[in-house]
């Protein structure tokens, strides 16, 4: 992997669960690892998908709050369609909407939920997954053994170290490590 190129995430959830979302790049942002990152999430207002982002990203994550909203329904299907591997997360103690129930259902086939009863508890089984995925691929991500190490560390950990007060992270971001980005023009200049 190029140490230039971002791992690749995209997050589908609609605006209900938009604490989760933001709770869920603080805690990709806040990984002990050296690696660029980026973060596509679905969009919240009418804007389109970005299909290039998704088709490529390296984990791929649905939440389902209590109702299905679009574009969810579409970024799930773009998914199954280019056989993706796809990695579900439903809220429980909420009451589903009718629309929320369906999709549940029809999509079951293709997604093993997996229940979440606080944002908490989501960020733990994020953390888990990305870190199991991270180590796997530890050589294609250039993983550091300090690195592997940390990772194997949180791994251990009850919980995620990240606060699950909303502040504004729940969008699409990229996030550059100043450790590995080297420019392809210009130079970085310190602050």
């Amino acid at each position: 992997m190029n140490p230039n190129q971002a791992v690749t995430i995209y997050i589908s959830a609609a605006s209900d669960l938009m604490a989760e979302r933001e709770a869920l790049a603080r805690l990709i942002a806040e990984l002990p690892v050296t690696l660029a990152w980026r973060i596509v999430q679905s969009p919240v207002e009418a804007e389109p998908i970005d299909t290039e982002a998704l088709l490529n990203a390296d984990l791929y994550f649905v939440l389902m709050g209590a109702d299905i909203r679009a574009p969810v329904g579409l970024e799930l299907h773009t998914a199954q369609r280019a056989r993706m591997s796809i990695v579900g997360f439903a809220k429980r103690g909420v009451a589903y909407t009718p629309a929320g129930q369906i999709f549940m259902k029809d999509s079951h086939a293709a997604i093993t939920w997996q229940p979440f009863k606080t944002t908490a508890d989501l960020l733990r089984q994020v953390q888990r997954t990305i870190i199991e995925h991270l180590l796997r691929h530890a050589a294609r991500y250039t993983l550091t053994p300090p690195e592997m190490a940390n990772l194997q560390q949180l791994l251990t950990q009850q919980q995620p170290n990240v606060s699950t007060e909303a502040e504004g992270t729940g969008h699409s971001a990229v996030i550059l490590s100043r450790e590995r980005f080297i420019p392809s023009e210009g130079i970085i200049i310190e602050e």
